[in-house]
């Protein structure tokens, strides 16, 4: 009887009975076709929906907001870039509101401790020590605190904490304190053979809004007592702490890898809304006041040392060893390398397939998007372009690329994936920011585009002129020989624990 009422009813309002799932972005319909097999698929816009019973409306919130008619369509059903979804509801108008504003799924029904209940965040107490090479007598003990294990060398900041490590066991004895996202073993490669110790606490599961707290919540993150225990129980001459989000850990050397309050004035600057002038604020309030209570600072690049107006510069670098050039084959093809786990990669890469790609023909791209990407973003489908997820030897990416892209819109300290293009002989085409902090010349040792249409260009010049191409990558490689050996920046790393 109400199947016939149904159909009875949709009949006199001229519809098919049978609901259909509207999909507004064409990177949702794999998705929904594997959620609801036995519906059937249909984009908007694109045709009429006049005559179709709508069932689901499947949204994609990635910053560009749909056109308001879309929540008349039906029930909506909205989705992360990263596929996380949410059933928004009048009934749930909050937590619907913080998912469309691109809170994580299982963070838009927290509330913060000062309220009452919620979920608890949890501070795991394991702690787990990975013996290395033994001391030797009269030699300096060295701890490094850690937000991750600098291995395997899945970013830029864990190349350089690596390699930094091993300048340093040369001669010093260190301990490593580091944060790891589970218990139990973990690949440690050859760090034991420059460490005294390697110790490993859990990372807490932060259970807090990220708008609730007086502090970062990337500080409240690292916030672990099991972590204070371990730091003292192992007695030490020197403490460097990596990082300003672990800078509530007292040691004697803060390095910034970034300046992070510059970062985010970056942001704030691109969309100045409530939030991000927040977290500017909370960012510089607890950054001068972190550098202030550090003995010594190391910054990346002498921008960093005038921004925060003090800091010794020991800049990032490349394993000239590792990284030698090769002849460029022939060809059009690009190379994009950063980890979507860090933000302003994901930020550059969509504004470059956005704007940039369709101004491009005839070109190939290799995107190297770190470990897990689809956590982070699931980028779309698009012809002549291969992505791949943690490489752990990039070399043969670089030697068949013809030009290296750095589409960074917002970046502070200095970024490690120039100075390995340029250790490579090979042409960076760089926004400016992206390039910021090595003293690069527009046109001698880079091409910088600022907009679209100067990105494109730059790219297209480079491909076309095998002379200018040739000239600027051969300048790259002779800057990252001259200024940005890791052995050189070792040395000057251990005349400042010897001075402290």
């Amino acid at each position: 009887m109400r199947g016939w009422l149904k159909q009875a009813l949709f009949a006199l309002l001229g519809k098919d009975p049978e609901g259909v799932v509207v999909v507004c972005d064409p990177r949702l319909t794999d998705e929904m076709r594997r959620l609801v097999p036995d519906r059937r698929i249909l984009p908007w816009p694109g045709r009429s929906l006049r005559r179709y019973r709508v069932a689901q409306v499947a949204v994609m919130f990635d910053g560009r907001w749909p056109g308001l008619r879309v929540f008349f369509l039906g029930p909506i059903l909205a989705f992360h870039p990263n596929l996380e979804r949410h059933q928004l509801s009048w009934r749930c108008p909050i937590a619907s509101l913080l998912f469309v504003l691109g809170t994580p799924l299982d963070r838009i029904y927290l509330r913060p401790w000062w309220l009452g209940g919620g979920e608890k965040t949890i501070r795991p107490q394991e702690v787990t020590v990975i013996p290395g090479r033994p001391p030797a007598p009269g030699r300096k003990r060295i701890g490094i605190l850690t937000p991750y294990l600098p291995y395997p060398l899945a970013h830029g900041g864990a190349v350089r904490i690596f390699n930094l490590l091993r300048e340093g066991a040369r001669d010093f004895d260190l301990t490593l304190f580091a944060f790891v996202e589970e218990p139990g073993p973990v690949a440690a490669g050859p760090l034991p053979d420059w460490c005294e110790k390697i110790i490993l606490v859990p990372k807490p599961r932060y259970r807090e809004p990220r708008w609730s707290s007086w502090a970062p919540p990337e500080v409240e993150e690292y916030e672990s007592p099991a972590m204070r225990r371990a730091l003292a129980a192992h007695p030490l001459d020197l403490l460097q702490v990596e990082y300003t989000q672990l800078a509530r850990y007292p040691g004697h050397v803060l390095v910034e890898h970034d300046v992070t309050f510059d970062l985010q004035k970056q942001v704030e600057a691109q969309s100045p809304t409530v939030s991000h002038r927040w977290n500017r604020w909370r960012w510089e309030r607890f950054e001068r006041a972190a550098v202030s209570r550090f003995p010594a600072t190391v910054v990346m690049s002498d921008k960093d040392r005038a921004l925060l107006g003090q800091g010794t510069v020991i800049a990032n670098g490349v394993d000239l060893e590792r990284y030698q050039p090769s002849p460029e084959p022939p060809g059009r093809r690009l190379l994009f390398i950063g980890s979507f786990r860090h933000f302003p990669n994901v930020t550059g890469l969509r504004w470059f397939l956005d704007e940039v790609w369709p101004l491009l023909a005839d070109v190939d791209l290799d995107i190297v998007a770190g470990p897990q990407p689809d956590l982070y973003w699931a980028m779309p489908s698009l012809p002549r372009i291969q992505q791949h997820s943690f490489v752990e030897d990039v070399r043969p990416l670089y030697y068949r690329a013809n030009v290296v892209i750095v589409p960074t819109l917002v970046s502070a300290g200095t970024n490690v994936k120039v100075l390995e293009a340029m250790a490579m002989e090979r042409a960076v085409v760089s926004t400016p920011s992206g390039a910021g902090g090595l003293g690069l010349v527009d046109g001698e040792s880079i091409v910088l585009g600022a907009t679209p249409q100067e990105f494109a260009l730059g790219i297209l010049r480079l491909l076309e002129n095998d002379a200018e191409r040739h000239a600027i990558a051969r300048a790259g490689r002779r800057i990252a020989q001259e200024s940005f050996g890791w052995q050189a920046l070792g040395e000057r790393q251990a005349a400042l624990w010897k001075s402290c």
